[in-house]
């Protein structure tokens, strides 16, 4: 019963299935293989851009840092929510990578931003002064950190007021397969048909070994971001590993699939929990992540089942936890989970 992370899971055999079949002879090195070509072609696709740039990285953190870093200056801002992934789970890697971006941490319930309050904390980065840093991208996480999820809608209201104020766009889309299964859209229309310039498209949370998409809209900046990542030592030799989990991942719409039944499994465990005298959930439950309080005594009880989770803080009498369902979630699992209460 582990619920501690999506990131967990084993590969998806269809993932796997394609990074075998890629170790078969030679291929070029450094993203001039064949596979990636296909992968681009892919993504495009998927995308509906046919003049996007597909670039790949291994981790989500080296995705979101080098795509922020093509977007801003040194004495720039990325204004991010203040529970965003890039602010609280990245090591100041942003910060790094841009050379000294600031992070401007925006408020927001249920870990989302509103238009109001992105528009406040972009009023008050101080234009045209030299003593202070200058605006800079905005960046928005879909799924959020809290589990709550952004509708295209959300995001075009967002990224509007960021435009309005000139400055461009990135998705964190670590968990992009859940955001677009739960709301129902498409990706072009969750990334630029709602302002998205650059997106971090997320593979390895949904199936894959350990691979991330960055799709850049402009092809403008294609060559930094090629130079940035070089320089940060995230060109790898061996592309087609990465590009064949990639390939694996998106054929026959593999990813979609693997999101749903993981949002499946999370609607059944939030279900479950419903009938859990004394329990309450922080946020509304509409991806494949919750953070269910419930009484003192739980954990020892849960963890005594074998279940594997992250407890967090809470008031005193009462115990907390994140829970992430994957695409390796069965009902069993969660049936199982839910017994032990």
């Amino acid at each position: 019963m582990f619920f501690a992370s999506d990131n967990t899971s084993a590969a998806a055999p269809a993932v796997m299935q394609a990074v075998v079949k890629a170790n078969d002879g030679y291929a070029m090195g450094y993203g001039n293989d064949a596979i990636m070509a296909e992968v681009t072609r892919l993504v495009r696709q998927t995308f509906e851009a046919p003049e996007a740039i597909v670039h790949l990285v291994s981790t989500g953190t080296a995705a979101n840092s080098l795509a922020l870093a093509t977007l801003v200056q040194p004495w720039q801002t990325v204004l991010c929510h203040r529970h965003a992934h890039i602010a609280d789970d990245e090591c100041g890697a942003p910060e790094f990578f841009t050379n000294g971006a600031k992070l401007i941490l925006v408020d927001g319930a249920h870990g989302k931003m509103g238009p109001e309050t992105l528009s406040a904390a972009l009023n008050g980065v101080a234009q045209g002064v030299v003593h202070g840093v200058q605006r800079g991208a905005l960046s928005i996480t879909n799924v959020t950190e809290a589990g709550t999820v952004y509708t295209p809608a959300e995001v075009a209201a967002l990224t509007a007021v960021a435009k309005a104020h000139g400055i461009p766009c990135h998705l964190d889309g670590a968990r992009f397969a859940n955001a677009l299964v739960a709301t129902g859209s498409t990706a072009a229309e969750m990334t630029w048909k709602a302002g998205i310039d650059v997106v971090s498209f997320g593979g390895t949370k949904n199936g894959c070994l350990g691979v991330e998409a960055v799709v850049i809209f402009d092809p403008a900046k294609d060559w930094e971001f090629q130079l940035r990542r070089k320089r940060a030592g995230h060109l790898p030799s061996k592309n087609r590993y990465l590009a064949a989990q990639m390939q694996g991942y998106l054929q026959d719409d593999l990813w979609l699939d693997l999101a749903r039944h993981a949002n499946d499994m999370g609607t059944r465990l939030a279900k479950g929990l419903t009938q859990v005298d004394g329990l309450r959930q922080w946020h509304p439950v509409q991806a494949n992540m919750m953070f269910p309080e419930w009484n003192a005594g739980t954990h020892a009880r849960l963890k005594a089942a074998g279940a594997v989770y992250y407890p967090f803080p809470a008031p005193e009498g009462r115990e907390a936890a994140r829970l992430v369902t994957s695409w390796s979630t069965t009902a069993e699992d969660v049936d199982r989970f839910l017994a032990a209460f």
